[in-house]
Formats: structure tokens, C-alpha cells, sequence
């Protein structure tokens, strides 16, 4: 099973396909938000570090948030709707310069740690895939 970083051009929006809720019957609300921890502690000390928050109190902000997000995706509880609203995720990231390369270094660290889950290949192919694209459309800056 490989975990490939699929390219688009900049600019291309593919159709996102929600991966399978069954991860989050897996791991948990917990695995999900270890998974979230982890992944921005990977993210930290990346070269895309600037784009996280420096301040300790909001970067762990910024880690629930991202949680809550990927719980409500997986069919949990509206966590991120109820915290913040409709997740606009496009536009709430455009403040931020995100480039191909940031979003390759984003989806490296989950390469890392996406193995390590236990989840079948099925499962985790199919969060795999939601990241892959998801993230594509987060890129709002030519290199």
C-alpha cells in the first residue's frame, strides 16, 4: 500500500469524496484528536511551521479545532459547526499563503503517521484519498 501525493494544477478543484465513517468507529473520537496532535507536532517543526500559530495556548487551539473538524467529516458530532460555524475551510485558509509544496509537506506528515493507525487498507486508503484531495484545494498561492 502506498501512500502517493497525488499533483493538480494550480487552481484545479477535484471532487472530494468523504472518506469512510467507519475510522472513526476505529479509532475513536480520541484517535482522531491523537492523530490531529500528532500530526501538527510533525507540522511544528516543518518548513511550513510559519503558517501554525508560535503561541502554545493557540497552536493547541488550532489542534482541536482541526479535530473537531475531522470528526464532524467522519460522521461524529458537529463539533466544528457548533465551535465555529460552517467550515468554509477554502476561505478561512486564504489569509495564509499555502503553495503545492506547503500542501506536499502538509500531506508528508500524514504519510508518517497514517501507517502507524492499525486501520485496514481499505480504511485507510479511503482517509488517505479525502487528505490527498481535500488538501488540493487549499492551495491558494502559485509557487
Amino acid at each position: 500500500m502506498k501512500l502517493e501525493i497525488k499533483e493538480y494544477q494550480f487552481g484545479e478543484r477535484p471532487q472530494v469524496t468523504r472518506p469512510n465513517r467507519e475510522i472513526l468507529q476505529v479509532l475513536g473520537e480520541e484517535g482522531i484528536r491523537k492523530l490531529v496532535d500528532d500530526h501538527y507536532n510533525l507540522l511544528r517543526k516543518s518548513e511550513i511551521a510559519p503558517l501554525f500559530p508560535t503561541d502554545d495556548k493557540e497552536f493547541e487551539a488550532a489542534k482541536i479545532r482541526s479535530s473537531d473538524f475531522f470528526i464532524q467529516i467522519l460522521g461524529g458530532p458537529q463539533y466544528f459547526n457548533q465551535n465555529r460555524g460552517e467550515p468554509m475551510l477554502v476561505r478561512r485558509h486564504r489569509p495564509f499563503k499555502i503553495t503545492a509544496e506547503g500542501r506536499k509537506i502538509w500531506l508528508e506528515c500524514y504519510q508518517k503517521l497514517l501507517p502507524e493507525l492499525g486501520l485496514s487498507e481499505d480504511l485507510l486508503m479511503s482517509y488517505w484519498n479525502y487528505l490527498n484531495v481535500f488538501s488540493t484545494w487549499m492551495i491558494n498561492t502559485e509557487e
